[in-house]
């Protein structure tokens, strides 16, 4: 199974939550509102989750192991470095 789209929407509120991202696999299904957080070892991601009637957070969709979460999380926060790359040359080639 493939990533063949990662879709990054910045938050440009002050706060934790950096972009919301939307991920596509194999051109077939897609999953949204993947969450980068900025945590206090550095960014990471957080898969959607809906409250519970317990008052807990639970994942809607999740990788089941840990290179999966790994590989997903690496693609996701690269592709979101590139877009604050580009927004950077954007502002300098405005000024």
């Amino acid at each position: 199974m493939q990533i063949t789209d990662v879709r990054v929407r910045k938050v440009t509120k002050e706060g934790k939550m950096k972009a919301v991202v939307s991920i596509t696999f194999d051109a077939e299904f897609v999953v949204h509102d993947i969450k980068v957080i900025e945590g206090e070892k550095g960014l990471f991601i957080a898969m959607p989750s809906r409250k519970a009637a317990d008052g807990e957070y639970r994942d809607i969709a999740h990788p089941i192991n840990s290179e999966t979460r790994e590989r997903i999380q690496e693609i996701i926060l690269e592709k979101y470095q590139h877009v604050l790359e580009e927004e950077e040359v954007l502002e300098e080639f405005e000024e």
